[in-house]
């Protein structure tokens, strides 16, 4: 069955590689950006415009997302499957992360913001056309720092581990309407924008550390995200699956 899916923040980097796979395997994309215009417009013309729209919107806004999901499904007629993916003002610097002492509320409010407060808005945004077919797949984009924090990325990995809980909740009251929602976990991505000025003896430290002794690449969660927006996975919900070469084991 062909899906239309909805990526958030998917004109570069993880969302990106998440919107190329789907669409290799016949699904239709919305590409939803911020500022990245020319990325995204890029991004549409090698999936194909038959197949793939760009669509601008912050999503932290709730009329932007609400417009977002009008347009998406004027145009394809319909949503399936949206993945949270959209990654707001952080990046993977171990140098240039602040110590515990040094953060304020704010910075934990900008990363709960931008992780659940973005996901929330297009959950609740696309819910009635699920709830209506009795069928969607949510999808929402963690990190094995939960379960691993070898940086203290303190407030993003929060907002991370809150997301987790969010979805577990939406998963056990929605499934009645056949509904899916699963998280999945990716270790430290090489490369992406939010981890290029990640160090080299870091990604080295990870890499040795896991089983597979290398480092997750965005191709690694995009697989899984497929997977999961396929109807191959129609029996999986409430899950953290983690992709991380084994680093973290559940």
């Amino acid at each position: 069955m062909v899906r239309t899916v909805l990526v958030t923040g998917s004109s570069r980097g993880l969302g990106a590689a998440i919107a190329r796979t789907v669409a290799q395997q016949g699904h239709y994309v919305v590409v939803n950006y911020y500022k990245s215009k020319d990325s995204a417009e890029a991004l549409v013309s090698e999936i194909g415009d038959e197949q793939a729209i760009a669509i601008q919107a912050d999503v932290t806004n709730r009329e932007e997302v609400d417009a977002l999901v009008t347009k998406a499904t004027e145009h394809f007629g319909k949503i399936d499957v949206v993945v949270n993916n959209a990654l707001v003002n952080f990046k993977f610097d171990p140098n240039a992360q602040k110590p515990f002492t040094e953060l304020a509320w704010e910075d934990y409010e900008g990363q709960l913001n931008g992780t659940i407060k973005a996901a929330f808005h297009v959950i609740q945004s696309v819910l009635p056309q699920f709830i209506e077919r009795k069928s969607g797949s949510i999808i929402n984009i963690g990190t094995n720092l939960f379960q691993n924090p070898v940086v203290p990325y303190h407030e993003y990995t929060t907002a991370k581990a809150g997301l987790i809980g969010f979805t577990r909740n939406i998963a056990a009251e929605l499934g009645q309407h056949g509904i899916n929602a699963n998280v999945v976990s990716g270790g430290l991505l090489k490369t992406t924008d939010a981890s290029a000025v990640t160090t080299p003896e870091v990604f080295d430290l990870i890499a040795q550390s896991t089983p597979l002794k290398k480092v997750t690449t965005p191709q690694d969660v995009a697989n899984m995200v497929a997977f999961l927006a396929s109807e191959a996975a129609n029996g999986i919900t409430g899950q953290n699956i983690t992709v991380d070469g084994g680093l973290t084991m559940n």
